[in-house]
Parts: C-alpha cells; sequence; structure tokens
C-alpha cells in the first residue's frame, strides 16, 4: 500500500476511480434533475399571469399609483400596465382587424397583468388575494386560469413524488454498486491484512493505508464527476441559453457539492466496514470466502 513502491496508483486504483465515478455522476444526475425540476416548477408558476381589470374613470396617474403598491405586495413578483390603446393595438394585431373601425369606439379596458411570487400560486391563496383586490371599487374584475394552474400543480406535485422516489432508489443502488467495488478491491488484500496482524500491527495502523487509499479514490471520482457534469451543463446551457433560468449556479454548486460529499462519505464507511470485517477474521476462515 505504500506510495513509494507505486503499488498506491495501480491499476486496481484506476478501475475503482472510474466505476465509482460513474455510479457518482448517475447519482449526481439525480441530484440535478431534482433540482432543475424545482427550479421549473417556480419558473412555470411565476409565468402564469393573472388580469386585474381597471374601471375605465380611474385614470393614468391613478393606475400608475395603484401598480407601484400592487408592486409592494409579498405576493406579487412583476406587474405590466397595459393601457386601453396597447390593448386594442395587441387585439387588432392579433385579430387582423380593429373593433374600434366599426365600432366608433374603444372597447377595450386598461388592465395590469401580474405574475407571482410561486408559493402563490395555487387556487387557494388567489382566493383571497382576488377578494383583496376587488376591495379597491375601481377593480372591475380579477381574471386568472384556474383549471390551467391546478394542473400545472397537480402535475408538479406528480412529477416531485416521482423524482424523490427515484431518488431514493438510485441511492440506494448507487450505495450497493461503491460497496461491492470496495469489498471486491479489499478482498483482494485479505490475506496481506492477515499477515500484518500476525506481525502485531494495531487495527488502527492495519486501516490506516486502505482508508487513505479509498478517501483519495472518493476524492478523484467526485472531481472527474463533477467536471463531465459541469460540462454537460454547459452544453445543454450553450444550446438553449434560456436554461439559464433553471440551471442556475446555486443549482450546480449544490449537485457539486452532493457528489462530493457523497462520494468521500461512502467509500470512507464502506471501507472502514470491510476492513474491519477481514480483521476480526481467523485465518482458517480467510480460506472459506
Amino acid at each position: 500500500m505504500s506510495r513509494k513502491n507505486g503499488t498506491f496508483f495501480d491499476m486496481q486504483f484506476i478501475t475503482s476511480c472510474i466505476s465509482t465515478m460513474l455510479v457518482l455522476m448517475l447519482l449526481g444526475m439525480v441530484v440535478f434533475f431534482v433540482m432543475t425540476a424545482n427550479n421549473l416548477s417556480v419558473y412555470v408558476r411565476e409565468n402564469i399571469s393573472c388580469s386585474v381589470v381597471l374601471s375605465d374613470d380611474m385614470k393614468e396617474p391613478e393606475i400608475i399609483s395603484f401598480q407601484k403598491k400592487l408592486e409592494q405586495k409579498p405576493f406579487v413578483k412583476q406587474t405590466t400596465y397595459i393601457s386601453k390603446a396597447q390593448a386594442l393595438k395587441e387585439q387588432t394585431e392579433a385579430m387582423g382587424t380593429d373593433p374600434a373601425e366599426f365600432l366608433g369606439y374603444n372597447p377595450f379596458t386598461a388592465s395590469i397583468e401580474i405574475k407571482l411570487n410561486s408559493a402563490y400560486a395555487n387556487t387557494d391563496s388567489l382566493k383571497w388575494i382576488q377578494e383583496e383586490l376587488l376591495a379597491n371599487k375601481k377593480v372591475m374584475e380579477v381574471n386568472y386560469p384556474e383549471e390551467l394552474m391546478d394542473s400545472v400543480n397537480r402535475n408538479i406535485k406528480k412529477i416531485s413524488f416521482f423524482l424523490l422516489g427515484l431518488a431514493a432508489l438510485l441511492t440506494f443502488i448507487s450505495f450497493a454498486l461503491i460497496n461491492n467495488t470496495i469489498r471486491l478491491g479489499i478482498y483482494s488484500k485479505r490475506f496481506l491484512i492477515h499477515t500484518m496482524k500476525l506481525v502485531g500491527a494495531s487495527w488502527s495502523f492495519i486501516r490506516r493505508p486502505f482508508m487513505t487509499r479509498h478517501i483519495w479514490i472518493g476524492v478523484l471520482a467526485s472531481a472527474m464527476a463533477d467536471a463531465l457534469l459541469i460540462g454537460m451543463a454547459y452544453f445543454l446551457v450553450k444550446y438553449e441559453r434560456g436554461l439559464l433560468e433553471i440551471i442556475t449556479p446555486a443549482v450546480m454548486l449544490t449537485v457539486m457539492g452532493a457528489v462530493f460529499v457523497f462520494g468521500i462519505a461512502i467509500t470512507s464507511l464502506c471501507a472502514y466496514f470491510s476492513i474491519n470485517k477481514y480483521l476480526r477474521m481467523k485465518v482458517g476462515d480467510l480460506y472459506n470466502l
């Protein structure tokens, strides 16, 4: 196990690093999808608008003042004022004809489009938000896509449960695969462990080089897995710049941290328990494995 004699970074070390890296990549991808799914759900919720339709006798300065008050509300993420003239222009472009030409007047009213913070983008919250907005006598009505919002929330809940279940399953599989890789490596050194016991080496002295070796395997495998995951995220964002809203630096830091911590923790624990197993064995038991 000495570094000086060239046996520390041997072929077994390299293959263990590669196999551990592949498993950690699998785990990292699960964490990545869970985190991005959460960001995606926030992004979708915060892009569902509700429309506050205003009375015709509400003057523009009064509307601007009302809009500023709305922006200070905790449930509001963003507001957009749509004047009567702008509403007419948008509908004319959409329909290909100007309704004011044959009606003789602008049939549309001014409104304020509100995008809600994700925590308030649900039917229960919107009911009391609607009541609060309608308390202003110059607010004619508050429209929001109730069915769409309920459908989005239901689907997000289903996807979240699925991803959490998948994460738990793949975490267990990752643990089992890394554990088997480490146990096979230590199994091949079982007689060396027994020889060191015979010459009077303490358990901690015997355990130390194995623990050092496998901690290094965890560090290097985690670093390689993180590098590949960063590369994957970079190419996704480069292909579609809009994904920056979902694949944020915070997401990637969380994924990298989870992979690094899990990589070191799992290799250390598995090595510790596997070494202790062979330390407790008698020589006769070693031949019966």
